[in-house]
C-alpha cells in the first residue's frame, strides 16, 4: 500500500463533477412525471450531437483514471476496475435523476451510458498501465523528484491547468471572486437590515494601472512555481518545473481565449503588458530558484495576498462579463460550474495548504 494523491484528486473531481452538472443549482421544481422517465426516452434523443458524446465520455474517464489509480496503490488490485466503473455509473445516473428538476439541464439515458463508458475507459486505462508498469515509474520519479507528504501540493499543482481554463479578467488572475460575492450579498440580504453590515466598495473599484496589470500577471505565474518549490528537491529540477509551469500556463490560457472567442483571437489576451508580466514572472521564479523550501513558503504566502488584493480591489471590465455570460448561457454551462468554482477556490486553497504546511513545521521545530 502507498500514500496517493489519486484518493483526494477523485473526490475534487467528482465534486466538480457534481458542480458541473447541476449548475445553476436554481429553479428545482416538480414536473409531475417520474425522475426515472428518460431511462425510456429515445436512443439518440433529437438534440444529440458528437459534442455532447466526446464531452460525455472525456468528462467520467478521468474519474474512472483515479478511482481505479487509487485503489491500486491501495492494495485493491482485484476490485480497481469494477468498483471505479461502478462509482461513475452510480454518480451519473444521480445527476440525470437529479436534472430533472432542474428547468436548464435535460436528463439523458445516452448521456448516463456514455458517462459509464468514460468511468470504465478510464479505469482500464489505469489497470493498463499498471500491468505495463508506468505508475510504479512514475512512483519512483515521484520519490526522486518531491520531498514526502507532497501530496496536497500535487493536487493543487496538478488542478491549476483547470483552474487557468475559466476565462479570467487578466492573465492567471485566480481568486477575482469578492465582487460578485458581495453582489449576490446584497442581493440576498435586500431588503433587511443585515444589508448594512456589508463592506460593500463604496466608491466604485479603480481599474488596474498598466503597472498593477504587469504585476499582477507575474505574481499569478509565480504561486505555483513557488508552490512547486516547496515540494521539489533538486535546482535542477525546479528549474524544469518552472519552465513547465511558464509554458503550460501560456498554452492554456490561450486554449481559454480560443474556446471563449475563437481560435482566430486565442492569443489577443497576451498585450505588451500580459507578454511583460510573464516575462517577470518567470524570471522571478528563476531567481529564486535556490530559496530553501521553508522561505519558499513563507514568500509564497505574501505573494498569495498581495495577489488577491490586487486582483480584488479591480472591478472586471465589460468585455469579461459578456464571456462569462456566454459560459453561463452557451455551450460551456457543462463546464461553467466546474471552471469557476476552480477559478474561484485555487488560490484560497493554496493559501489554506501552505499555512498547515509552516504551522506543521513550526511545530515540529
Amino acid at each position: 500500500m502507498h500514500k496517493t494523491s489519486a484518493w483526494p484528486l477523485a473526490l475534487i473531481y467528482a465534486a466538480l463533477i457534481v458542480f458541473a452538472s447541476l449548475f445553476p443549482f436554481e429553479g428545482w421544481r416538480e414536473q409531475g412525471v417520474s425522475p426515472w422517465v428518460f431511462f425510456t426516452a429515445r436512443i439518440p434523443p433529437p438534440y444529440w450531437t458528437w459534442f455532447d458524446v466526446n464531452i460525455n465520455v472525456v468528462g467520467y474517464a478521468p474519474l474512472g483514471f483515479l478511482l481505479a489509480l487509487a485503489c491500486l496503490r491501495s492494495g485493491w488490485p482485484r476490485a480497481a476496475v469494477p468498483l471505479a466503473a461502478l462509482s461513475g455509473a452510480l454518480l451519473s445516473l444521480c445527476m440525470e435523476y437529479l436534472q430533472i428538476f432542474l428547468p436548464r439541464r435535460v436528463p439523458s439515458n445516452m448521456d448516463l451510458a456514455l458517462n459509464a463508458a468514460g468511468a470504465l475507459a478510464g479505469a482500464l486505462a489505469a489497470a493498463l498501465l499498471e500491468r505495463l508498469g508506468a505508475l510504479a515509474r512514475w512512483s519512483r520519479l515521484r520519490e526522486r523528484w518531491f520531498v514526502p507528504n507532497s501530496r496536497g501540493a500535487l493536487v493543487l499543482l496538478a488542478l491549476w491547468p483547470w483552474a487557468l481554463l475559466f476565462p479570467t479578467a487578466l492573465p492567471f488572475g485566480l481568486g477575482q471572486a469578492w465582487q460578485r460575492l458581495e453582489d449576490a450579498l446584497a442581493e440576498l440580504l435586500e431588503g433587511t437590515p443585515f444589508l448594512d453590515w456589508l463592506p460593500l466598495h463604496e466608491p466604485a473599484l479603480e481599474p488596474l494601472s498598466p503597472a498593477g496589470e504587469l504585476l499582477a500577471v507575474a505574481l499569478g505565474l509565480l504561486i505555483p512555481c513557488l508552490l512547486a518549490y516547496c515540494v521539489v528537491r533538486t535546482l535542477g529540477r525546479r528549474l524544469t518545473f518552472a519552465l513547465a509551469t511558464a509554458g503550460i500556463g501560456v498554452a492554456v490560457t490561450a486554449l481559454s481565449a480560443g474556446l471563449s472567442w475563437g481560435p482566430a483571437h486565442a492569443w489577443e489576451w497576451l498585450t505588451p503588458g500580459a507578454r511583460a508580466g510573464v516575462v517577470l514572472g518567470l524570471a522571478l521564479a528563476l531567481a529564486l530558484l535556490a530559496l530553501p523550501r521553508r522561505a519558499c513558503a513563507a514568500l509564497l504566502l505574501v505573494v498569495l495576498v498581495l495577489h488577491l488584493n490586487l486582483l480584488n480591489d479591480a472591478p472586471t471590465d465589460a468585455y469579461f462579463a459578456q464571456t462569462l455570460q456566454a459560459w453561463e448561457q452557451g455551450r460551456f454551462i457543462r463546464f461553467y460550474g466546474l471552471g469557476q468554482w476552480l477559478d474561484w477556490l485555487w488560490p484560497y486553497a493554496t493559501l489554506v495548504y501552505v499555512l498547515l504546511q509552516v504551522s506543521r513545521r513550526e511545530a515540529r521545530s
